[in-house]
């Protein structure tokens, strides 16, 4: 009886078909750098180099091995700030897949493609990533390029429904013949790179479900360990589960720069989204830009990021109680001490990369907690946020308010009365769907006085001017292009984002403005945010603000400690003591705290 038992699952193995569990791939979040934030579509093979050497030496001891190469390999010709679109050099092979642009990426000549670069990395330990576009390639389509292993071409498999608003590169692959052979054929190629990683965009927000599932097909055919990631978000919440079940990490937020009210939305972003977090299968609150961006950014300048350290903590904080995937955005040469201590804190990745059942605790307007578990010890993780901001006046207190503006009715014109004001605030607001892509425009502003003499708003000096994402500027956006508004160019006017106050001293006898407001045709073209009120106010928008910190209770109950805790910081190392009912530590606004929890075993 033993002998024949014995047989029955050698007889059963071999007629199954063992399907690859890929979230046995990542079962932690992945951790790494991706060229995005600092180079845009243009990053060469040595600047990608000098980050996987910074990453070999001061980072792969703390767990940081991925190193991508984000959106546009593929173009010899491509620019910082906005994409070539004019005339861009395609390099692509004989079937209709792109290859890396050899001026870019010299190892790749010779129809190497990335291998050569995927085997520097991996010599290092590290492990190798790229970015791509959903869909077929246009350019693959015009020249009705075969499809490797079938007897159809690009041009049988298209479909321009769906086609990105933001970059035409790519058609929408549609379901039938030659679609998954398509796929296929591309994770084939990646596979003999050596490829570990592929973040393919486009793909999240509108969620394109058949390509979702093609993409999980092919990788699993190719016969490689592919981490897959989809962006940009927000991933619809509904679409969690068939996700999690294609992906292994998925996209939260539309691109997330170093503007703080980005980094406060994803309070409420990251309390929808935890009980969705999974060993192999991590809801994404995007990249980390921290240390040195914008050095040939798609948007932006070259800059250390403007988060204040403060704003920084909370950032590692939120990402690592969250188990966020984390990517590091900036160029890391060029970090400095404080940056790397604070990528490479071992209590606090050990949070992001070990702990379990994390979720928010409480949100008491803007002071937040979060808790999470430790399986290892049966300790309590305790992160506590102090979100606080100075409050706005409502818009019932401008002197004049837009409305929203929208993709839909982009622009509005504004005569503003200002008889008697000594002061003037141009303020933007997010109209409520977030501020991603609130790029802002206030065009033609003409001050007029007792005797109607115009004088040009931008031939003066503001007294202090902030905006929610890069710096307010003069005669162009904010992120650096023409003023472009439903198509139409202005040459004066204020590019900026929300969240948006710039505030002027009036000339003695100033009674009107006159200027016509607009969403900019950079924003108008994403998919995600753009939605704006402007408003103008003669006194200060501002209610008083809030201490700079303030305690943060916590019964100890709550966490499960009915007899009392002993505390650590774990951004610091340092023992707090013991509490018996309640921990109510100071936290600083905009900052955050991280602590152990260990509770007294019974």
């Amino acid at each position: 009886m033993a002998a024949l038992l014995g047989t029955i699952p050698a007889a059963h193995s071999q007629n199954a078909v063992t399907k690859p569990d890929f979230h046995q791939w990542a079962t932690t979040p992945p951790m790494g750098w991706n060229s995005w934030d600092c180079y845009g579509p243009t990053v060469t093979e040595a600047e990608v180099k000098a980050n996987a050497d910074y990453m070999a030496r001061n980072l792969k001891s703390s767990g940081w091995e991925y190193v991508v190469v984000d959106i546009r390999w593929y173009v010899g010709n491509d620019t910082a700030h906005g994409y070539n679109e004019k005339n861009p050099d395609w390099n692509l092979d004989e079937y209709g897949r792109f290859v890396p642009a050899v001026n870019r990426f010299p190892s790749a000549a010779g129809g190497k493609g990335f291998k050569p670069l995927a085997d520097y990395l991996h010599s290092k330990g590290l492990k190798f990533g790229i970015h791509i576009m959903r869909g077929v390639p246009v350019v693959a389509v015009q020249r009705r390029l075969p499809i490797l292993g079938t007897k159809l071409t690009a041009a049988d498999i298209y479909s321009k429904e769906g086609q990105a608003r933001w970059l035409h590169d790519m058609y929408t692959v549609k379901a039938g013949p030659g679609a998954q052979e398509y796929y296929d054929s591309l994770f084939k190629l990646y596979a003999a790179w050596g490829l570990d990683f592929v973040k393919v965009d486009d793909l999240s927000e509108p969620y394109h479900k058949p390509e979702v599932e093609m993409i999980r097909r092919a990788i699993d055919k190719s016969g490689r360990r592919i981490v897959f990631s989809t962006s940009p978000g927000e991933t619809p919440i509904a679409e969690a589960t068939h996700v999690a079940t294609h992906a292994n990490m998925w996209r939260t937020v539309g691109d997330f720069w170093d503007s703080w009210e980005q980094l406060k939305e994803h309070f409420a972003v990251c309390a929808r989204w935890a009980s969705h977090i999974r060993p192999g299968a991590f809801p994404d609150a995007d990249m980390l830009p921290l240390g040195r961006l914008g050095i040939r950014a798609e948007r932006g300048d070259d800059r250390m990021t403007r988060f204040t350290p403060d704003e920084q903590r909370t950032l590692m904080t939120l990402w690592s109680i969250f188990r966020s995937p984390l990517m590091f955005g900036g160029d890391l040469p060029s970090n400095d001490a404080a940056t790397l201590a604070l990528i490479t804190n071992p209590r606090v990745l050990a949070v992001n990369q070990r702990s379990t059942h994390n979720r928010q605790l409480f949100r008491r307007g803007d002071l937040v907690a979060w808790t999470a578990d430790d399986p290892a010890t049966g300790d309590k993780f305790l992160a506590l946020f102090n979100a606080q901001d100075q409050e706005l006046a409502p818009a019932s207190e401008a002197a004049w308010a837009s409305g929203p503006i929208t993709r839909q009715t982009p622009a509005k014109t504004a005569e503003v009365d200002l008889a008697g004001a000594t002061k003037l605030y141009l303020t933007v607001r997010d109209g409520g769907d977030g501020t991603a892509w609130d790029h802002a425009d206030w065009l033609n502003p003409i001050l007029l006085n007792s005797d109607g003499k115009p004088v040009p708003l931008t031939t003066r000096p503001w007294r202090s001017a902030t905006a929610g994402w890069g710096k307010p500027a003069v005669n162009k956006s904010v992120s650096g292009g023409p003023l472009l508004v439903a198509g139409k160019a202005y040459e004066t006017g204020i590019g900026t984002h929300a969240n948006s106050i710039i505030e002027y001293d009036l000339p003695a006898g100033t009674t009107r403005l006159s200027t016509t407001v607009g969403l900019d045709n950079a924003a108008a073209g994403q998919n995600t945010g753009g939605t704006l009120d402007f408003l103008v106010f003669t006194k200060s928008p501002f209610r008083p603000a809030p201490a700079d910190s303030v305690r943060v209770p916590v019964a100890l109950q709550e966490l499960g400690a009915t007899a009392g805790a002993s505390v650590q910081d774990l951004w610091t190392g340092r023992q707090i003591g013991k509490f018996t009912t309640e921990f109510a530590p100071y936290v600083r606004r905009h900052g955050a705290a991280l602590y152990r929890i260990s509770i007294p075993k019974k």
